[in-house]
């Protein structure tokens, strides 16, 4: 189940742009049909031997309707000129959310109705050990590069083999076959076009491999071209701004470039004289594409070192200092996970993390970043970020032209290091320019307020899930009994959510560090599942108490004091920290879970919760991620008052024993 999850989250997102900002609506949608799968249970049509015609269907949907571009919304940002196919967002977007949401039912019925056998706490037990199973393998054929047809490959293995039994002489099977043949054959078809290859976070294209100039593509949107230093000169110059607005006729030195891609930066900087270069890129494909291809053969040349790192992170870890750092167009395009609003370069853009790239230049060094942006304000914001973070006002070269508004800045704390036209914000005073996005609200392309487009999306989604849970369980009075579960469920996808974006923050952006939190969460359930089967709770209300101290310390504890540790006193701290809240909140689940009279109904209350917590997350975008903890602890402070008579009731057990 959670394999299929993964997979759709992934690959819908490589297909449909929307997906690339939106992709937490195909984690809503699972988490509905998972919660109304697990009600369900005990129903007399079982829908999970119609899962492979569910999940073909909504394979062949989005194969047959691509999204490629959206340059439409002025709510969401992009970057380039470019026109969007394929169907418009309020078509495409509540097609996938329903039917994401039905594929997922189809599978969650399957498990629930094997579920609802087992003791409560066993059931739960079985259903980690499968989750750490899918996410240990996904992530698998994410690091060896596999591409979708694998993936496939392995649901359709996995269905036939839970369904062959169940369907053996049944005229259904013909049907089963059929979907997961046409699935492994579509995703077969995509997989195989000549030119397309999968790293880690997303489908990249390279097209005009025959030709001077080679394009690539992620997730369907031009991204980087490869071509010549001269080539670049004669048609982008604004890459050799920061060369020469340098006072100093010396070449640098040594070089940072974050973002490095295909090449073309260190090609550039090599062409300025520079002694050497690191060269930081977080995607390990482009880095290899770019030793592939790149004309200049940049990173052959031994004065550049690649890096295949997050920038911030190398930024923290590194002890060496340059005579020019450039943030080189580090628009990655994707989300984090499909659990947060985080961006792999939202970290790139904080006063924080440009504080830290002033740390690390030489005296009278240089710092510089450039990109396209949509809005002439995002490129005030950034020169504003500069301002403060250096003391001084940076240069700012700004080329305008409708959804491509180009913005070139500059800084350094050394007043003389630089020589310019325009300096700092001036001129920029009608445009309301926000302040600099911190680490706590890292969102650099969200000007103010939240963005109308989310308020109808979510709101839809909310009362499309009241409908369709009411169709499902009947009158909502029947899931009452387990109101604390369901609030439990909102309040721990919050704190699952800020433990991905602040180990994003303290160790990268990297999928293997979002693999391993994930692992971290499931591993921690696990471990607080085995202690509640173990052991029985005297006063269970106290583990409430231990709860909300352990988020309360959590949100004490700020990033920058945490950031300033060496690594493996960071990374004990993060542990304790972060899983402390997760080990406690599953103590409190299992403790309440065990003797649950319908465990299928009561899990289904749970998961609905977390559909709504995953709703909630998107308020982050206007109180920030730290704040999540306070919505959590309020959340487990409403289970506590619903399941207050639970606890009473368990309170009256004897302390120590077994579950029976």
């Amino acid at each position: 189940m959670l394999f299929v999850e993964l997979a759709l989250i992934r690959w819908t997102g490589s297909n449909v742009i929307y997906l690339s900002y939106f992709s937490n609506f195909v984690l809503l949608g699972s988490f509905l049909g998972i919660g109304v799968g697990f009600l369900r249970a005990n129903a007399k049509v079982n829908l999970f031997r119609w899962a492979p015609l569910g999940l073909a269907a909504l394979i062949g949907f989005v194969h047959v309707f691509p999204v490629k571009i959206d340059r439409s919304s002025t709510d969401l940002l992009f970057f380039g000129e470019f026109q969007r196919s394929g169907l418009p967002i309020w078509a495409t977007l509540p097609v996938i959310f329903v039917v994401a949401a039905l594929v997922m039912a189809m599978i969650a019925e399957g498990v629930a109705r094997t579920f609802v056998t087992f003791a409560p706490l066993e059931a739960y037990r079985l259903d980690i050990l499968g989750s750490i199973a899918g996410i240990a393998a996904f992530s698998l054929l994410s690091f060896t590069g596999a591409p979708p047809v694998v993936w496939g490959i392995v649901v359709a293995i996995t269905f036939a083999w839970l369904l062959g039994r169940e369907l053996k002489g049944n005229p259904a099977s013909m049907l089963q076959a059929a979907a997961l043949l046409a699935l492994v054959l579509v995703l077969s078809g995509e997989s195989l076009v000549a030119g397309d290859y999968w790293s880690p976070y997303y489908k990249i294209s390279l097209r005009g491999l025959e030709d001077e100039k080679v394009w690539v593509l992620v997730n369907g949107i031009p991204h980087q071209l490869i071509e010549s230093t001269e080539q670049r000169r004669a048609q982008e110059p604004f890459y050799f701004l920061p060369y020469e607005h340098r006072t100093s006729r010396s070449p640098p030195e040594n070089v940072l470039i974050i973002g490095a891609g295909t090449g073309s930066d260190a090609a550039i900087a090599l062409s300025q004289g520079a002694g050497h270069v690191d060269a930081v890129e977080i995607d390990p494909r482009l880095a290899q594409f770019g030793r592939a291809f790149h004309p200049d053969r940049p990173y052959d040349d031994p004065r550049v070192d690649v890096i295949v790192n997050d920038g911030r992170a190398f930024l923290e870890q590194t002890d060496r200092t340059y005579d020019m750092i450039l943030f080189a167009l580090p628009d990655s395009l994707t989300l984090v996970s499909g659990q947060s609003s985080l961006r792999l370069e939202s970290y790139l853009f904080t006063i924080e993390a440009i504080g830290a790239a002033r740390d690390h230049l030489a005296p009278g060094g240089v710092f510089a970043m450039y990109n396209y942006y949509r809005q002439p304000w995002l490129v005030y914001r950034l020169a504003n970020t500069l301002q403060q973070a250096f003391g001084n006002p940076p240069c700012v070269d700004s080329f305008g032209k409708p959804a491509a508004w180009l913005g070139v800045l500059e800084a350094s704390s050394s007043p003389g290091a630089l020589t310019c036209d325009t300096r700092g914000i001036a001129g920029a005073r009608s445009l309301a320019i926000p302040p600099p996005a911190t680490d706590d609200h890292p969102f650099l392309y969200l000007r103010g307020g939240f963005p109308g487009l989310y308020v109808i999306a979510l709101g839809l989604i909310l009362l499309v899930s009241l409908a369709v849970v009411r169709a499902t369980a009947g009158p909502f009075r029947g899931m009452s009994s387990y109101l604390d579960l369901f609030f439990m469920g909102a309040a721990f996808l919050l704190i699952e959510t800020k433990n991905v974006v602040q180990f994003a923050l303290l160790f990268g952006t990297t999928w293997f560090v979002n693999a391993l939190v994930f692992a971290g969460i499931l591993v921690t359930v696990l471990a607080a599942v085995e202690v509640a089967r173990r052991v029985r709770f005297a006063r269970p209300a106290r583990l409430y108490v231990a709860l909300v101290a352990a988020l309360g310390v959590a949100w004490i504890v700020p990033s920058d004091w945490l950031l300033a540790l060496p690594a493996p006193a960071r990374f004990v701290a993060a542990v304790l920290i972060a899983f402390s809240p997760v080990f406690l909140a599953n103590l409190v689940f299992a403790e309440r879970f065990r003797d649950v009279s319908a465990s299928g109904v009561a899990f289904g209350a749970n998961l609905l919760g977390a559909m709504v917590g995953g709703m909630l997350e998107y308020t982050s975008l206007v109180i920030g991620y730290r704040s999540l903890l306070l919505v959590a602890a309020a959340l487990y402070g409403l289970a506590f008052a619903f399941g207050r008579s639970h606890l009473v009731a368990e309170a009256r057990e004897p302390a120590g024993t077994a579950p029976g």
